[in-house]
C-alpha cells in the first residue's frame, strides 16, 4: 500500500478524486490549495508519490527533490511545454493531443516521462477537462501498478504561453468553426469566458454549440461599470 498525497483543483478532479479513492486500497491524502500544500504537511503525511492532476502554482524545490511528485499536461511533450496548453493547442486547430505524465524538476514540463495516453479536444473545456480528469486518474493507477520509471523527453521543444484574462475578448473571426472553438476553448470555471464588449455592456458567451451554418450560445450581459 503507497502513502498518497493529490492535489488538485477544478471539482471535476476532486469528485473523480473521491471516486477512485474509494476503489483502492492505498493511504491517500487530497489537497485542494495553495494555502494547504507545503513541506510541513508533506513530511507529516511522508507520501510515496504526489500527483497533480491540475495545479496552478509552482511546486517547492525542497518537496518535488525530496519527494516522486508527478504532473500531467496536455501535450505531447515536449511540444507545448508551458501555460494553457489546452486553449494554445485549440487556436492551433488540434483536436487530438496527448496527455503526459511527467515528474517534476526544476525547469517547468521538461521533466522525465512515465507515460502518454490518448485524449480528444472536442467539445466545451469543461467536457475536456472532465475527459482529462478520468484518464488522469487511470494513468496513476498504471503508474502505481506498474511502479513505472519516467524516462527522457525526446523531440524538439515547443513553447507555449499562457494566456491572459483579455486575451479572452473575441478576435475577429473569418471561419464560423474558428469562432466556435474560441468561444468553447474557455468555456469552464475558473477561466475568463469568450466575451465581447459593446456600448457600454460585456457580453460573455457559454454553452456553445455549432449548427448548420450558425452557432448557439449563452450569452451573459453585464454593464462595464461594474
Amino acid at each position: 500500500m503507497a502513502k498518497i498525497i493529490v492535489a488538485t483543483v477544478g471539482s471535476w478532479n476532486v469528485s473523480r478524486f473521491h471516486q477512485w479513492e474509494s476503489d483502492n486500497q492505498h493511504d491517500v491524502h487530497l489537497i485542494t490549495g495553495q494555502a494547504e500544500f507545503n513541506l510541513e504537511a508533506v513530511i507529516e503525511f511522508a507520501p510515496h508519490y504526489i500527483f497533480f492532476p491540475q495545479w496552478y502554482w509552482k511546486i517547492p524545490e525542497a518537496i518535488f527533490e525530496n519527494y516522486e511528485c508527478v504532473v500531467f499536461h496536455m501535450t505531447d511533450l515536449p511540444f507545448g511545454r508551458g501555460g494553457s496548453p489546452l486553449q494554445n493547442l485549440i487556436l492551433r486547430g488540434i483536436y487530438r493531443t496527448q496527455l503526459s505524465a511527467i515528474r517534476v524538476v526544476e525547469v517547468m514540463d521538461s521533466g522525465p516521462v512515465y507515460l502518454k495516453h490518448p485524449l480528444s479536444l472536442h467539445g466545451s473545456a469543461t467536457e475536456i477537462y472532465i475527459r482529462a480528469s478520468e484518464t488522469t486518474f487511470e494513468m496513476i493507477d498504471e503508474i502505481l501498478e506498474s511502479r513505472l520509471t519516467p524516462k527522457n523527453q525526446k523531440g524538439e521543444v515547443v513553447k507555449f504561453k499562457r494566456r491572459t484574462a483579455s486575451e479572452s475578448e473575441i478576435p475577429p473571426r473569418d471561419d464560423l468553426q474558428d469562432l466556435y472553438d474560441f468561444i468553447r476553448m474557455l468555456d469552464a470555471e475558473g477561466y475568463p469566458q469568450a466575451f465581447l464588449t459593446h456600448a457600454g455592456y460585456r457580453y460573455e458567451f457559454s454553452r456553445a454549440s455549432l449548427r448548420d451554418g450558425h452557432i448557439v450560445a449563452d450569452v451573459m450581459v453585464v454593464p462595464l461599470s461594474k
